[in-house]
């Protein structure tokens, strides 16, 4: 049974300047809710009640939101705002959540390797803080399942264009059955005539602890930093690992088109606001 969480957040998110000059970018809110709050109810509605987010300068908003606010408790108490009240007490009481700080940003391999000392010695989920997914059944769950299992390392896997290979790690991965697949290789953001397949690392993982001895032997890679995906590369030749191409879809909000977007499809999806917006949307279209 997985029972712990690693959620990476230490980033400049330098794309969304000057928005994120003082604010994380895990902070920015799609529809009424932070990046990373949708991504720590993922890692809840899978069965995790540990959480450790690796966090670096700036990033002190995290550590707030997810802690209780005595005052404002008390203000929305005093007008009878039961409703907003309670939805922020449930906040805080999500998962068992520490920090950690990533002193120097070195990668998501380093920023991983901070997690060492809390996890210990057990299998553990690796959820990225800025990608968020929509699905059924929770994306991490799907990949606990698997691990249970098969048992070793499992990473989420999607199918991208060929032509956009090179913005993530590939994985060299041959069929087992289903949606599940083998995996004997990762290559990060390869040129795509040198692309071992289209299947992507979709920003969910279950990892063993032995990633961490890979890490720590791991030198600097692409950008100069500490790759995972590298150290899972070593794993992989040790033992089996798998891959899930998971059911449901993925929203990057690392970036400001995808974030955009991401917006309007979870606006869509609140009932409060699907009747205007989808009313807005044709009016613009009508417009262009």
């Amino acid at each position: 049974m997985i029972r712990k969480a690693v959620i990476p957040a230490a980033g400049w998110g330098t794309r969304f300047l000057p928005a994120t000059k003082s604010q994380p970018k895990e902070m920015l809110p799609v529809v009424d809710k932070p990046v990373i709050q949708y991504v720590v109810e993922e890692a809840v509605a899978s069965g995790i009640t540990d959480i450790l987010m690796v966090i670096g300068k700036g990033k002190r908003a995290i550590e707030e939101h997810f802690d209780r606010n005595a005052e404002l408790e008390d203000e929305l108490a005093a007008k009878g705002r039961d409703e907003e009240l309670e939805r922020i007490r449930a906040i805080s009481r999500l998962a068992d959540i520490h920090f950690v700080w990533q002193k120097e940003l070195k990668g998501l391999g380093d920023a991983v390797y901070c997690a060492r000392h809390h996890v210990g010695d057990e299998p553990f989920a690796v959820l990225l803080g800025d990608t968020l997914m929509t699905s059924d059944s929770p994306v991490t769950k799907q990949l606990v399942e698997v691990h249970e299992q098969f048992g070793g390392m499992v990473v989420a896997l999607e199918e991208v264009p060929r032509g956009k290979v090179n913005r993530y790690g590939i994985a060299a991965a041959e069929g087992v059955g289903g949606d599940v697949f083998r995996i004997s290789d990762f290559v990060e953001k390869p040129l795509p005539e040198e692309a071992p397949s289209n299947l992507a690392i979709a920003g969910r993982y279950v990892l063993t602890p032995d990633v961490f001895g890979h890490l720590e032997r791991t030198a600097r890679g692409k950008n100069n930093e500490i790759q995972l995906t590298d150290a899972m590369r070593a794993m992989v030749r040790g033992r089996p690992a798998h891959g899930l191409r998971f059911r449901g879809k993925r929203f990057d909000a690392g970036n400001k088109l995808d974030f955009i977007k991401t917006n309007i499809v979870f606006a869509m999806h609140n009932p409060e606001l699907k009747k205007d917006l989808s009313d807005f949307i044709r009016e613009l279209a009508g417009s262009l």
